[in-house]
């Protein structure tokens, strides 16, 4: 193995523990907290976990295998397998991605009306919707043998052997890649920007508020003043930061990837395997940062998360110190024989 070999390797590596450590523990916040388990949204965060782990756990270690033997692990049907749970998961969470802004953009939008609009049974709906979406694509690619391990991304996935198909398949992928990838990022873009726009209407109301008060307030303390104008300009870039790492991720996760492979398509631009495996390994760092741009980071899942941690310190506690006093109790029972 090159030095370039052992690096993508170890990255894998490192994102498959740290994907499968933050998307357990989203898993344990949704089991354990009730108030997570009502809401919505928390339907769709399920379903992207889910597509997460199944991803950490299937496609990652095969594609450290595709790196470290250079060549397909397992037989045909093993590769067959989780290429189509590739391409199966992850289309399915990208719309889970769009799901979840069009969430955000009702509850945000529409106030008033987000409980008549977004109920259990329309989460269930959207995603019925995103599963057959989703499934759509691999069952295809798999009824037409375009699956299968390919050397330049290290991984078992579309992939097709046969040059006289190279029309079909370019026609398949480019069709994948807009109603997944582009179709996505564009309910994404249209919903977050939406969301920003009424999030800057009302700072912009609560600002001129804000120095309506700090007028009024002749006497008030200059610390107080410059306290009041700093969390100001924090509600301004708050909103804009959220989006930004919303749809920021996405872009830079994703398209890489998708770019390369449409790019290899073409045939013109020779593309270095390297480069190849760089781009898989950034469209598997989108599996280890949606724990946390989209729970782990939201004050209801530290709240969760952090109870859970003094709940078994707690225990465990309990039980050292009750140990502790049951020898204490031997050991004089001893000394009084």
């Amino acid at each position: 193995m090159s030095i370039w070999e052992v690096i993508l390797a170890f990255v894998v590596v490192v994102l498959m523990l740290v994907a499968l450590l933050a998307n357990v523990l989203v898993l344990m916040c949704f089991l354990y907290s009730a108030d997570i388990r009502k809401q919505v949204p928390g339907l769709f965060i399920l379903n992207l976990t889910f597509c997460n782990l199944l991803m950490t756990v299937s496609n990652m270690p095969l594609t450290l295998a595709g790196i470290i033997y250079k060549s397909q692990p397992g037989g045909d049907q093993i590769c067959h397998i989780v290429g189509f749970l590739e391409t199966f998961l992850t289309t399915n969470s990208m719309l889970s991605m769009a799901a979840l802004s069009i969430d955000r953009w009702i509850a945000v939008v529409f106030p008033l009306s987000y409980h008549s609009k977004m109920r259990y049974r329309d989460a269930a709906l959207i995603l019925s919707y995103t599963w057959l979406h989703s499934v759509s694509f691999p069952i295809v690619a798999a009824s037409l043998s375009w699956v299968g391990f390919h050397h330049l991304y290290a991984s078992c996935t579309l992939y097709n052997k046969r040059p006289e198909d190279r029309t079909q398949f370019v026609i398949f992928t480019g069709v994948f890649h807009t109603l997944s990838f582009l179709l996505s990022l564009i309910v994404l873009c249209f919903t977050y920007l939406k969301v920003l726009k009424v999030a800057r209407f009302h700072c912009k109301r609560i600002d001129v508020i804000t120095m309506q008060t700090l007028v009024l307030l002749v006497d008030i303390h200059p610390s107080v003043r410059e306290r009041c104008l700093e969390e100001q300009k924090r509600r301004r870039q708050r909103a804009t930061k959220k989006i930004s790492t919303f749809i920021g991720t996405f872009i830079l996760c994703f398209a890489p990837y998708v770019i390369t492979r449409l790019v290899e398509l073409s045939s013109v631009v020779p593309i270095s395997s390297h480069w190849g495996i760089i781009s898989k390994c950034l469209a598997y760092s989108k599996v280890v940062s949606d724990p946390f741009v989209y729970s782990l980071l939201r004050n209801q899942y530290k709240k969760t998360w952090k109870d859970m941690i003094n709940k078994i310190l707690k225990r465990s506690s309990i039980n050292s110190s009750a140990l502790t006093s049951e020898s204490h109790n031997q050991n004089i029972l001893q000394l009084n024989e």
